[in-house]
């Protein structure tokens, strides 16, 4: 009940002084293809997020990416437009992809093996957990991400996110209201920051391959 009084306060005081606080710094950076609607991407594989430890070494990096995969699945099988390689097929497929080579050409082999339209892989670029609890922390947690999406057929990039968020205190910025009141007025742990920004950029990713369809994100 405190929690949600002063989120209240803070409402009201964005809205006395800013006049609107609808709209939020975004954290997450999006390139595509000019093209990209016309690749007809409708079949998708997920080949994985490769990743390091946590800053404080609290969580290995397997840990972290198979936490990140996880995310990754959830939040494509949100979406019915597309269809997505089962995990036991994408395992059957790695024995066969080439053990010295950059992860473009093992993405283009795993498509091809999956018969995909496209590969989606990415790579931690820093993960760091909070240090504190729900309502108050000593250290934020910081994560930063890219997500890859691979023409199959052709062989190059088509879609490139970017993810970068440490949390901050709402008294730090006011413009951040709408996504603090989403995330329950507390502070996330890591792997729910990351879980969030994986959301936004499958979402983002859904809505450019298929800005007709019914559930279509806004941006």
């Amino acid at each position: 009940m405190a929690a949600n009084a002063r989120l209240w306060s803070l409402l009201l005081s964005c809205f006395f002084f800013l006049g609107s606080c609808s709209l939020a710094p975004t954290n997450l950076q999006v390139q595509q293809a000019g093209d990209l609607p016309k690749r007809q991407v409708k079949r998708i594989a997920v080949m994985g997020v490769s990743s390091v430890p946590d800053a404080e070494k609290k969580i290995t990096a397997k840990e972290i990416g198979a936490g990140f995969n996880r995310a990754l699945y959830l939040a494509l099988a949100e979406f019915q437009d597309w269809q997505v390689v089962s995990e036991r097929e994408i395992e059957e497929a790695r024995p066969a992809l080439p053990a010295a080579s950059d992860e473009r050409e093992r993405a283009k082999k795993l498509g091809e093996l999956a018969h995909a339209d496209a590969v989606l892989f990415g790579r931690v670029l820093y993960f760091r957990e909070r240090v504190g609890g729900d309502q108050g922390v000593t250290t934020p947690a910081s994560v930063s991400f890219v997500l890859e999406l691979l023409d199959v057929r052709r062989g190059d990039i088509i879609w490139k996110s970017r993810f970068e968020e440490t949390q901050r205190a709402l008294s730090e910025n006011l413009f951040a209201i709408a996504n603090f009141a989403e995330r329950g007025a507390r502070w996330l742990k890591a792997e729910e920051l990351a879980q969030d920004g994986i959301k936004k950029a499958v979402r983002e990713l859904h809505r450019t391959l298929f800005p007709n369809s019914p559930g279509a994100t806004k941006p």
